[in-house]
């Protein structure tokens, strides 16, 4: 499908000096991404990712955690205050402490703090979150807060959060509603309570999957009055804010960080190529060399894992349906294949694509016996775990994010986080690599909440490109890395300013 082109201005004063970020007033081009929603609703598409789940919530609990539900707990801060709903309040030094180890490794966001804190740029910011509550995510809403955001936080994925960060940020005075193995029920029920609260009202959004919008759009549309933007992470997400925008539903704007540079040739690329591998050791304890391996989607995502699988002696095989990812799997050294032609043969099998249904029952029922079944995408959609929830199969945990699926026959598979994001459930992430994201959120809800009424229309909008290579540039002195500077003569001869941007808005890295 050819995606139609429109074009906007994106520029501007985002409440931070000129020579600290200077936002080019240039054309930016963005692509509309038509779907067909069949006849499943919209509500129905946008919330399947995040609840999609047919397990009790207790299940990845450990047996020596507290079971009660932090719902019916009466927990208080150190200031009194009963505003969050954590696991457990008394984990909360334990928290600031893998905080403080992240804020190490993100110096974007501590320059960001560092430089900006003095004007506040978000001094009146309501901002309304849902993303995975982690130390590094922490150290964002703690730069937030720095900026003068008021913050209110749900997660986005009912396995990924870490109870400590959590307490650790509920101590600190964040209304925080997560824990690790939510049930669905508690999902919606966390972002309702980060919504609806009296006497306060969200005027910013930031999400990631597209939950957070998709409940405000069903309960309280009413918000979106006083609501200057959304921020969106992840393909998921993006993908529904253009069927919003399609459908005539979008009522603010909205910006599309996850094709930003900076996340896809940062996060996406870097951020998987070392997080595939210690999601799968952590869980399985295999070994890689000479396994056999196919992973679904050649994106950004899919590159990363295969570099590092073939990098570990494993042998790969990529599933594609865009001739462009495609080619370039072949000319990595990959074979391109169907699904259904290795199968039978491979021993893991991981789908990274953001659609639904890309492992299908009958795929499951020719896979080898001891097979590994995993999900790198953000959706939970991409492999039919709900066929498996079936009499004749059954299922036992073997351990922590990890079930053997036992078919009558004696086979059995091993499925990782019950088809969810393997990465964030079963292991962390580079913290350096998340700065980068991280930095690129963090500007990007500073540009929507100062823009001048007018500037941006009920549309998706990419990034500046200029935001791209500052973002970029302050991750470079952690390497001790110098750039090199054009001369005039140089600049003229390009027809480049000096400072940038360095490359047109077609330019592909």
């Amino acid at each position: 499908m050819l995606s139609s082109k429109k074009k906007y201005i994106v520029s501007g004063n985002s409440g931070i000096k000129a020579q600290q970020i200077q936002f080019a007033d240039q054309k930016q081009e963005f692509n509309k991404r038509p779907t067909k929603i069949g006849r499943r609703s919209l509500s129905r598409s946008i919330s399947q990712s995040s609840t999609d789940s047919y397990s009790s919530a207790a299940s990845y609990t450990d047996s020596s955690d507290d079971e009660t539900s932090p719902r019916d707990k009466q927990q208080k801060n150190s200031k009194g205050s009963s505003d969050f709903c954590v696991k457990n309040i008394k984990q909360a030094e334990f928290g600031r402490r893998e905080i403080e180890i992240a804020e190490q490794e993100m110096p974007a966001l501590m320059a960001l703090r560092k430089r900006a804190q003095g004007e506040k740029p978000l001094a009146g910011a309501k901002i309304v979150g849902c993303t995975h509550i982690t130390a590094q995510t922490a150290v964002l809403m703690e730069t937030l807060g720095a900026l003068g955001a008021q913050c209110r936080w749900a997660a986005c994925n009912i396995y990924s959060t870490l109870n400590e960060v959590a307490a650790a940020l509920a101590e600190s005075g964040f209304p925080v509603f997560a824990w690790k193995g939510e049930s669905e029920d508690d999902f919606w029920w966390c972002i309702d309570r980060c919504v609806n609260v009296e006497g306060w009202q969200p005027n910013m959004i930031l999400d990631d999957g597209g939950d957070l919008t998709h409940w405000i759009y069903k309960k309280y549309p009413n918000m979106f009055k006083k609501i200057k933007g959304i921020v969106e992470e992840s393909v998921t997400g993006v993908h529904r804010l253009y069927q919003l925008s399609k459908a005539g539903k979008l009522c603010v704007p909205a910006m599309n960080v996850n094709d930003s540079v900076t996340k896809q040739k940062f996060d996406n690329l870097y951020c998987c190529r070392e997080s595939i591998l210690d999601g799968l050791k952590r869980t399985t304890d295999m070994m890689f060399g000479g396994k056999q391996v196919v992973v679904c989607g050649y994106g950004e995502v899919g590159k990363g894992c295969c570099a590092a699988l073939k990098a570990m002696g494993s042998i790969v095989y990529v599933t594609e349906i865009d001739p462009i990812c495609a080619l370039q799997a072949c000319m990595d050294g990959f074979r391109l294949v169907k699904l259904n032609e290795v199968i039978r043969q491979v021993d893991i099998v991981i789908t990274c694509t953001g659609n639904k249904n890309v492992v299908t029952r009958e795929h499951l029922d020719r896979m080898k016996n001891g097979c590994i079944v995993c999900n790198m995408g953000h959706s939970n959609t991409e492999i039919d775990v709900a066929s498996l929830r079936t009499p004749e199969l059954t299922w036992e945990r073997v351990r922590s994010q990890v079930d053997h699926v036992i078919w009558p026959d004696g086979k059995r598979i091993v499925l990782l986080a019950e088809g969810r994001l393997l990465n964030l459930s079963c292991s962390t992430v580079p913290t350096f690599v998340l700065s980068i994201t991280a930095t690129t959120q963090a500007l990007a809800l500073i540009e929507l909440y100062n823009a001048p009424e007018g500037r941006y229309k009920q549309d998706v909008y990419l990034l500046p490109k200029k935001m791209d290579e500052y973002v970029a540039s302050l991750h470079l002195p952690t390497f001790d890395a110098h750039l090199t500077e054009l001369t005039d003569e140089q600049a003229k001869y390009l027809g480049l300013n000096k400072n940038g941007p360095f490359k047109p808005n077609y330019y592909r890295y």
